[in-house]
This record gives structure tokens, C-alpha cells and sequence, in this order.
């Protein structure tokens, strides 16, 4: 009997110390500043403090109606390659701040629009929409059998290809 209610008690501490350990890992990430935080849902991981649109409709209404290109990005949370470029983007400081000049969507299920998929439904992908709702199919990453692909190293592409979906406004519309 003795050794059966040892067993028990030791499992008990190893539950305690998990339950322990996911609080102590709570509390460093919390900012510690006093700032009111919107409950960080819709980042899903991709850059908390940047403003993220809930669904595709209300992405498109607000690119046409504020004159911003739309930048969506599809990816699965079990997916390794998303995880990765995920991890990238919302750790680089320029990508953050280039971003806050888009209407985002970040998606998890796909989009019955077609448009979306201009080359099939793979992740990580990452699709631009100018305000005049036209899908910018011409700007692409570097992979030719998957053309909005991006992979961790592809970054400076990536932020590149910002840089081109906020000129291409300035010089068509």
C-alpha cells in the first residue's frame, strides 16, 4: 500500500509542476506596461500589436474603403513551414512596421473565392489585393511551382514585395 500511494504522489508533483510551469511561462510574456490590450485572437502569432481583420469580407471592405492593398496570409497552425515563417515575420521589426500599412488577413481555413488560390490551396501562402479588390497575382515569391510560397529565408523577398504592393497603388489607382 505504501509504495501505491507514493506512485500517486509522485504523479500529483508532476502535475503541480506543469500546472506550475505554464503560469511562471504566462507571466514573463506579459507586458508589463499598463496599455489596454486588445484580446490577441485574430494575430494568431503574426504580429500582435498590428491590426488583423476577422473574415475575408470585412478585409475586402476595409482595403476598398481606406485605400490600402490587402495582404492575406494562409497557413495551418500544424504546419511546420507556417510555423517557421510565422516565427520570422513577427520577429522582424521592418516587416512589423511596413505591415501596419496594409489591411491583414491571416487565414486558417480557405476562402471559397478561387482568386485566392491562383495556383492551389498550399501553406504558407501569401496573396496581395489592391483597394480596387483586384488579387495581384503578378506579385510573386520565388518558387515556381508554388508562386506565393514563402519560406524563412525568403523574408527580405517578402518585405520587398510589400514594398512593391504599396507602390503599385501610388502608380495605377
Amino acid at each position: 500500500a505504501m509504495e501505491k500511494s507514493f506512485v500517486s504522489m509522485f504523479f500529483l508533483l508532476i502535475v503541480i509542476s506543469c500546472a506550475l510551469a505554464k503560469d511562471a511561462g504566462k507571466k514573463d510574456t506579459k507586458d508589463t506596461t499598463a496599455k489596454p490590450k486588445l484580446p490577441q485572437t485574430l494575430s494568431r502569432g503574426w504580429g500582435d500589436q498590428l491590426i488583423w481583420t476577422q473574415t475575408y469580407e470585412e478585409a475586402l471592405f476595409r482595403a476598398k474603403h481606406s485605400q490600402k492593398p490587402l495582404m492575406i496570409i494562409h497557413h495551418l497552425e500544424d504546419c511546420p513551414h507556417s510555423q517557421a515563417l510565422k516565427k520570422v515575420f513577427a520577429e522582424n521589426k521592418e516587416i512589423q512596421k511596413l505591415a501596419e500599412k496594409f489591411i491583414l488577413l491571416n487565414l486558417v481555413y480557405e476562402t471559397t473565392d478561387k482568386n485566392l488560390a491562383p495556383d492551389g490551396q498550399y501553406v504558407p501562402r501569401v496573396l496581395f489585393i489592391d483597394p480596387s479588390l483586384t488579387v495581384r497575382a503578378d506579385i510573386t515569391g520565388r518558387y515556381s511551382n508554388r508562386l506565393y510560397a514563402y519560406e524563412p529565408s525568403d523574408i527580405s523577398l517578402l518585405y520587398s514585395n510589400m514594398q512593391k504592393a504599396l507602390k503599385l497603388l501610388k502608380t495605377e489607382l
